[in-house]
C-alpha cells in the first residue's frame, strides 16, 4: 500500500501520527523554495505541528525550481511524506513516526511559473520560506519578467511584484520572508540583493518603498540533522513496520532549532511558533547562529573531507572509531569553542558543543558524509576561516586538528567532482593540474578571492597544512589521526 489521502484510513499503525480529515482543507498561507529534507523535516514539520494543534492552520505551496530531481513523489502521495524521529531527549529514547501533511502541493518554477504568480494574489499568503543552499543567495543578472526569472532572488523579486501589483501596495500585503541558507545573515543579504535587482530592473519607486516598509526579511537558522531516506535495509524494515510504502520517508533526529530574528509582527504572522519550543523568535539570535556555524557546522566542514579520504561512510561511523571521535572532539571543544568570533562565556560553548556531540554519535541517524562535502569551499569559507582568524588573535601557533582538516580540504578537492557540487571545483581541478602538491597548497592559501585574507601569512600555518597534505597522500588518513591524537592543541 502506497502513502497517500485515500489510502490513510487503511493505514492502522500503532503509534503512527497521522493528519485528520480537516487537516486538508486549510488555506495555502506558506510559498516555499526548496523541496529538500531539511525543510520537510525542520520547518514544514513546525508547521505541520501546528496545524495539528490548531495553530496555524495554513499549508505550504513549494517550489521546484531547479531542473534536478523529481517532484512526481509529492504528486502521488498528495504532498504527505513520513518523519521518522529517532534520538535521546532528556535522558529519554525517543522513536515517533508522523505523517506530515503542511505540504499542499509542489510546482515547478519552469512549467507552472504562472500559477505561482497566482499565488500572490491569495490575501492569506503570507510567508515566503526558502532553501537553495548557500549559493542561491547572490546576485547574478537576471530579468524578473522572464517566466520564469533564472535565479531565486530573480524569482522572489518577481512574485513580490506581482504581489504589490495585485494588492495596489497595500500595507496588509506585506510578506514575511524567512531564508534558510546556511549564510551569515541571510535574511539582510537576501533582501539586500532583491533591492539591488529591483534598482537593475528599474521597479516603480512605489514598490521599492512597499518593500522595504511592509516586506520583512528576516535572518534565520535552523538546526537539525535531517539525512534523509535511510538505507535500503533500514528503509525496507520501517516501511514493513509502518504497513505502507513511502517515497519521501525521511529520517530525523530529535534535537530541533529554527532560530528567526524578528518582532512581534513577525511572531504574529508565524504563529506555528506557538507551536513547539524550538522555534526562536528573538530581535538577536546572533548567539544562535554563532554556536550552531561554527561547532556543528564548522565541525562537520573540517572532518568531511578528512573522513571520506579515511574511508567513513557515515558520521555515526567516523564517531565509532577512538581516533576520529578524538580528532572531532578536540577540534570542537579545544580549537574551535575557544574561538568563536563572538562574546560568549567559554563554557556555554563546550555545554553546546557536548550536546553536538552526543547528537554525532546517534544510532539513528546515517548521516552521509559526502554530503556534507557539497558546496565544500563555500561552507569552509563561511564557517571555519573567521574562526581560524579569530585563534590567530590570541595566538601565535597553528590550531593542529584546524590544520589536518583544512589539509583533507585541499587533498579531496584534488579529485573529480560531479558538476554543480562545489563552485570552486573547476578552480582547484585546475591548480592540481599545474602543480606539485606543497605548490596546490601555497597558491589555494593566499587566494584572498577564496578566503577573504591570505592564510600563508598565518604563523605557522602554511608549513603544517604542507606537512599534514604530505602525510595524507604518502601515509593516508590513519596515520594523519593517530598523529593528531599525540599532538597537544595551543588552546
Amino acid at each position: 500500500m502506497n502513502l497517500s489521502k485515500d489510502n490513510l484510513q487503511a493505514i492502522r499503525t500503532t503509534g503512527l501520527v497521522k493528519p485528520g480529515e480537516a487537516i486538508f482543507s486549510l488555506p495555502e498561507k506558506v510559498l516555499q523554495f526548496g523541496t529538500g529534507v531539511l525543510l520537510r523535516g525542520l520547518p514544514d514539520y513546525f508547521i505541520d505541528k501546528a496545524n495539528r494543534q490548531g495553530l496555524f492552520n495554513g499549508r505550504i505551496v513549494v517550489v521546484k525550481s531547479t531542473e534536478s530531481g523529481d517532484a512526481g513523489a509529492f504528486d502521488r502521495q498528495d504532498g504527505l511524506y513520513t518523519l521518522c524521529i529517532r534520538g535521546i531527549e532528556e535522558g529519554k529514547k525517543v522513536e515517533e513516526n508522523i505523517i506530515c501533511s503542511a505540504i499542499s502541493r509542489v510546482l515547478s518554477a519552469r512549467d507552472q511559473w504562472s500559477d505561482i504568480l497566482q499565488l500572490a494574489h491569495r490575501p492569506e499568503m503570507q510567508i515566503i520560506i526558502s532553501n537553495t543552499t548557500e549559493v542561491g543567495i547572490q546576485l547574478v543578472e537576471d530579468d524578473i519578467r522572464r517566466r520564469p526569472p533564472g535565479s531565486f532572488p530573480g524569482k522572489l523579486l518577481g512574485f513580490l511584484y506581482e504581489r504589490w501589483q495585485a494588492f495596489d501596495g497595500s500595507p496588509e500585503s506585506g510578506m514575511v520572508i524567512v531564508p534558510t541558507e546556511l549564510i551569515v545573515d541571510n535574511g539582510k543579504k537576501l533582501a539586500g540583493i532583491v533591492k539591488e535587482l529591483a534598482q537593475i530592473s528599474q521597479l516603480p519607486a512605489d514598490f521599492m518603498v512597499w518593500m522595504e516598509q511592509h516586506c520583512r526579511f528576516c535572518s534565520s537558522l535552523v538546526d537539525r540533522i535531517v539525512p534523509g531516506k535511510p538505507d535500503a535495509a533500514a528503509l525496507q524494515q520501517l516501511q514493513h513496520d509502518l504497513g505502507y510504502t513511502d517515497e519521501l520517508l525521511a529520517i530525523s533526529e530529535v534535537y530541533r532549532l529554527w532560530a528567526i530574528e524578528g518582532d512581534e509582527k513577525v511572531r504574529a504572522v508565524l504563529s506555528f511558533a506557538a507551536a513547539d519550543p524550538g522555534v526562536v523568535i528573538e530581535p538577536d539570535i546572533e548567539i544562535y547562529r554563532e554556536l550552531k556555524l561554527r561547532l556543528l557546522n564548522g565541525t562537520h566542514t573540517l572532518s568531511c573531507g578528512l573522513a571520506v579520504l579515511a574511508g567513513f561512510g557515515t558520521v555515526k561511523n567516523a564517531m565509532d572509531d577512538p581516533a576520529f571521535a578524538a580528532f572531532v572532539a578536540d577540534l570542537m571543544l579545544k580549537e574551535i569553542a575557544p574561538a568563536i568570533p563572538y562574546k560568549l562565556p567559554i563554557q556555554e560553548a563546550r555545554e553546546f558543543g557536548l550536546r553536538v556531540l552526543d547528537r554525532f554519535r546517534n544510532p539513528h541517524i546515517q548521516h552521509q558524509w559526502i554530503s556534507i562535502t557539497m558546496q565544500y569551499s563555500s561552507k569552509m569559507k563561511s564557517r571555519v576561516i573567521p574562526v581560524l582568524l579569530e585563534h590567530y588573535k590570541h595566538h601565535d601557533e597553528p590550531p593542529p586538528h584546524i590544520v589536518l582538516g583544512f589539509a583533507a580540504y585541499l587533498l579531496f578537492m584534488r579529485a573529480e567532482k560531479k558538476e554543480g557540487w562545489d563552485d570552486k571545483a573547476g578552480y582547484f581541478a585546475d591548480l592540481w593540474a599545474k602543480h606539485e602538491p606543497s605548490e596546490v597548497a601555497m597558491v589555494a592559501m593566499s587566494d584572498k578571492s577564496l578566503w577573504g585574507a591570505d592564510l600563508t601569512r598565518l604563523p605557522g600555518f602554511a608549513d603544517g597544512v604542507r606537512e599534514q597534505l604530505d602525510i595524507l597522500m604518502n601515509k593516508g588518513a590513519a596515520t594523519a589521526l593517530a598523529k593528531a591524537s599525540t599532538q597537544k592543541s595551543s588552546l
